[in-house]
């Protein structure tokens, strides 16, 4: 066994395929299926379960990655340490709503830009529950998600607050008259949307299960429609004045139960030996001693 075989083990967990994993590391399916198989046979155990539609990893496999990051986070901060250790360097992947995207995701790249320039980001969005598992998975290193979570296996630091708000057309007098419209229709995100929940545990709150939902997958796309007139919806107020201040829509606060989100970082607690991940979550434990 060597660092490279942990690697391309690590490859076949993140993509769940062989060959996915063998276009990332840039060899051939066939050497990836041989190292991997030299891996069960070292340990005399199973890593993964196969079908034909992808691999999953067995108990074994679950804790034979979580002491592969470790060793490989001993070898980054080894690197760093011997060679430079000014200097760290790596790559790091980090989630978010995207929502949360448009809002921290510019500054996020400067400001870690301006502090660690060799730290190159991967950033993508998607559905908290799904940030939530990838990073439990090992798929991705931290995360901006909605409060609260509760898992012992992950760390977290609180990042802002924000405030949902009711966004409706711009000719819409108030919210109660949404309400008692004889078809409501609200535009909303795929099912797993945080901003979703709320609103349809707030309409569940007022005793109203009838209703017309359309689906869209872009932020773009729901405020397009809720202009158009077709109905209403629950956004983060702070994208709305940053990004939607001038389109014909208009906005009503909402109870602090339903309106309120706490977004905070989570991270994996046995990942903190990765320097990378250190340098990351710097920039936000030395702003909150500054305060």
């Amino acid at each position: 066994m060597n660092t490279t075989d942990l690697k391309l083990f690590e490859a076949v967990a993140l993509h769940g395929n062989f060959t996915k994993a063998a276009e990332a590391m840039f060899t051939v399916q066939s050497n990836v299926t041989a190292r991997i198989k030299s891996l069960e046979e070292e340990f005399g155990a199973a890593l993964f379960i196969r079908s034909s539609r992808k691999v999953e990893l067995t108990s074994a496999g679950e804790t034979l990655l979580k002491y592969s990051r470790q060793i490989n986070n001993l070898l980054e901060e080894a690197r760093s340490t011997i060679g430079n250790p000014d200097t760290v360097k790596g790559r790091l992947k980090i989630g978010f709503l995207e929502t949360t995207m448009a809002l921290k995701g510019p500054g996020l790249v400067n400001q870690l830009a301006d502090r660690f320039p060799s730290i190159e980001l991967d950033l993508t969005s998607a559905m908290r529950d799904n940030l939530i598992t990838d990073v439990l998975n090992y798929k991705l290193d931290a995360a901006f998600v909605p409060a609260p979570v509760h898992m012992d296996e992950l760390q977290q630091i609180h990042i802002m607050d924000e405030q949902l708000v009711a966004v409706v057309p711009a000719g819409v007098r108030s919210l109660e008259t949404v309400l008692k419209q004889e078809q409501l229709k609200v535009i909303v995100f795929d099912q797993g949307c945080f901003f979703r929940s709320r609103l349809e545990t707030w309409l569940a709150g007022k005793g109203i299960s009838n209703y017309h939902k359309t689906a869209m997958n872009s932020m773009e796309g729901v405020v397009n429609f809720i202009e158009a007139g077709i109905g209403f919806s629950f956004l983060p107020n702070q994208i709305i004045t940053a990004f939607y201040s001038k389109r014909k829509i208009k906005t009503f606060p909402l109870p602090a139960a339903i309106g309120g989100i706490k977004t905070i970082l989570i991270y994996r607690k046995d990942n903190l030996s990765s320097p990378v991940l250190k340098a990351f979550l710097s920039l936000f434990t030395d702003k909150k001693k500054k305060d």
